[in-house]
């Protein structure tokens, strides 16, 4: 990317070759062309921004030799940076080099012992998560710091409170929550949706349940909860049944013998998360028995995520969610002669 930029523009029926290192791509509905090339610093012209936005970010991403291609929904915080950059350099009101600078820095920044990803949530919808597991305190902080120059969430996973300690002389509006192990900082308060349930069996499979929660609710979703209803006591699950089958996607955390996640998929349409943790006596194995009875079970729209992993399950069921309220409702037509009155 030395001393280059990209250019954007529509292409017209009758002129849109003579550009060396292009790239077109289709856009439905409109079915308007783009093509990208890489001028000198000096030259910038941008068209079409609302188009630009994540067609540029592909070409960087290219470019840094990272992962290639990206969604048409992208994070609007994120757009709104991309959008605000691009206005800038058009209007004059940036240099080119000031704006190349920016440039470089949102595929990847590179901290030596770490290249954070201020690519991905423009390609995810969800920048990039933390695992503290195995990480220094000093690590994280520089990290998290790194990661919220470019953005407004944060979610640190696997630590404790002497981490999040070192954490908030940075970050004070960093938050904790001590059951999931977990730092959050949401910084864009986006309202909530409904849709997410969590299940518990018991009360030791709360932390795996807590980091699935914490994930889901940063990630935009309500997460509606349900503990301490295992198949030891059915009449406890059968309590929340409205809360079940109103639920556009459950998660189901369990450990000992792993049964909960069958239950409930055999009482509710909506998909179940399987979360296997390893919570039991000898024989499960650290969680490897609840796996394997989650994995062979008999009711149809379960999906099983590894043991203890709260954080992918809570991450799944939000991006199913989020997708369920973006689809219109569904409805049953009969044809004629089979039950439909005209």
């Amino acid at each position: 990317m030395e001393r280059l930029i990209c250019h954007a523009e529509r292409s017209e029926a009758s002129g849109a070759g003579g550009r060396v290192d292009s790239h077109s791509a289709s856009f439905a509905p409109h079915r308007q062309t783009l093509r990208f090339a890489c001028l000198p610093a000096g030259r910038l012209r941008v068209t079409g921004l609302d188009y630009a936005l994540n067609r540029i970010a592909r070409g960087l991403a290219g470019r840094a030799k990272k992962e290639q291609g990206i969604g048409s929904r992208g994070t609007k915080i994120d757009e709104a940076k991309l959008r605000e950059l691009l206005v800038a350099l058009q209007s004059g009101t940036l240099s080119v080099d000031e704006g190349l600078e920016r440039l470089r820095r949102l595929p990847y920044e590179d901290l030596g012992f770490a290249e954070i990803d201020h690519h991905r949530a423009l390609r995810k919808g969800f920048p990039e998560v933390i695992l503290g597991e195995g990480k220094t305190s000093e690590q994280i902080v520089a990290i998290a710091g790194g990661l919220l120059s470019q953005g407004e969430r944060l979610l640190v996973t696997r630590v404790d409170a002497s981490c999040y300690a070192a954490l908030k002389e940075s970050i004070p509006d960093a938050v904790y929550h001590p059951t999931a192990r977990a730092i959050v900082v949401d910084r864009c308060r986006q309202p909530l949706l409904a849709g997410v349930t969590i299940v518990c069996g018991g009360t030791s499979d709360l932390p795996v349940a807590e980091e699935a929660a914490v994930t889901a609710e940063l990630m935009g979703s309500e997460a509606e909860r349900v503990y301490d209803v295992g198949v030891a006591g059915l009449h406890r699950l059968l309590g929340h049944l409205a809360v079940l089958q109103a639920a556009k996607v459950v998660v189901a955390v369990a450990g000992m013998e792993g049964a909960l996640p069958s239950v409930v998929a055999g009482l509710v349409a909506a998909p179940v998360i399987a979360v296997p943790t390893s919570v039991g006596y000898g024989a499960s194995f650290l969680g490897l028995a609840p796996l394997l009875a989650m994995l062979n079970s008999c009711a149809p729209g379960v999906a099983v995520v590894n043991i203890d992993n709260g954080f992918g399950a809570g991450y799944l069921a939000a991006v199913i969610n989020r997708l369920a309220w973006q689809e219109p409702a569904l409805t049953l037509s009969l044809p004629k002669g089979k039950g439909r009155k005209d």
